[in-house]
């Protein structure tokens, strides 16, 4: 598979790209981020085109649906979790697209309007809000075609079901935990957090995974006075060599101030690990790392000011 991340539907010379075009859009409905949809030929004769491919299908509009890149880890857990809203989302295209009355299967979180219909019975109906359900289905008026499919289920539509994947650090949604807050604790924008996530709204739910940075090689520890190699190596659990192989030591010296990566640690790249030395509050941390007391508190979650020696504190970078 080719590097990167969403759908593409490429479409055949005797296709007009309408169904292409009403397939990519689908897709996008049940969560996966759409790339393009596009006619491709044989540079040499277009007469043959995607003839090794695609083999010569008279009277068929043929078409290739790349649901996503196996390559890309992100990608990979999203289609793993979500194959079947993928597929649904081709046969729900493929169906419109020929004039048929589509019927989703119970429980995939569509919705065909029917005669009658409104924004509010409906939304009403899957417990959610109007403006929850125009969000879903960027609705920009109140207006219903009957035959038209709807998002109804949040869970399908604005959070992803994105599973533990290498390279990645993930949070988990709190009670009280906003997009805003998340994002200000690690360093975020909103948008930051939204697009690592594919998200479409703001709306969380407890308990949801949300990735939150990509991981550095290790943990990152900056040396304070007095350290050794083996008095860090000994707080971190891991052995001389491991340290001084992480970070391409040759020799034992090290100095104040310095950055070292603690392998086996994952943190996001824009976070540090601090040591607690005597003396040090919170106050004077936050101010000598130029962030506030209650982000450290949130970060490390601490319900109050008092500190040991020794301890392990998560800091902006």
């Amino acid at each position: 598979m080719r590097g990167g991340e969403g759908a593409e539907v490429i479409y055949a010379l005797r296709n007009n790209g309408k169904l292409a075009a009403s397939i990519l859009s689908e897709l996008e409905k049940a969560g996966q981020i759409g790339r393009k949809y596009y006619q491709r030929r044989l540079p040499s004769d277009s007469s043959k085109d995607y003839y090794y491919i695609i083999r010569n299908t008279p009277n068929n509009e043929t078409l290739i649906v790349e649901y996503g890149f196996l390559d890309n880890a992100k990608d990979a857990a999203k289609l793993k979790a979500n194959y079947k809203d993928y597929a649904e989302a081709v046969v729900r295209a493929v169906a419109e697209y020929g004039g048929y009355t589509y019927a989703p299967i119970s429980g995939s979180g569509y919705y065909t309007v029917k005669k009658g219909d409104t924004l509010w019975s409906i939304a009403k109906d899957y417990g959610l809000t109007v403006n929850e359900l125009k969000e879903l289905n960027n609705l920009t008026n109140n207006n219903l075609s009957v035959g038209t499919t709807l998002l109804v289920k949040k869970d399908d539509a604005s959070i992803p079901s994105i599973e533990d994947a290498p390279g990645y650090v993930y949070y988990t949604v709190k009670a009280g935990d906003t997009l805003y807050n998340i994002a200000r604790m690690y360093d975020l924008t909103v948008d930051e957090l939204k697009n690592y996530n594919n998200l479409t709204n703001n709306t969380l739910t407890i308990g949801q995974k949300l990735i939150i940075g990509e991981k550095t090689l290790g943990n990152l520890y900056t040396v304070q006075r007095g350290d050794t190699l083996y008095s860090i190596a000994k707080a971190f659990n891991i052995s001389v060599d491991e340290l001084r192989n992480a970070n391409n030591l040759g020799t034992n010296i090290l100095t104040i101030g310095q950055t070292l990566v603690i392998p086996g640690k994952n943190i996001p790249v824009n976070m540090m690990v601090y040591e607690v030395q005597k003396g040090d509050t919170l106050y004077n941390i936050a101010s000598k790392f130029n962030t506030t007391v209650a982000r450290i508190k949130e970060l490390n979650n601490l319900t109050s000011n008092i500190l040991s020696i020794g301890q392990k504190l998560t800091l902006p970078n």
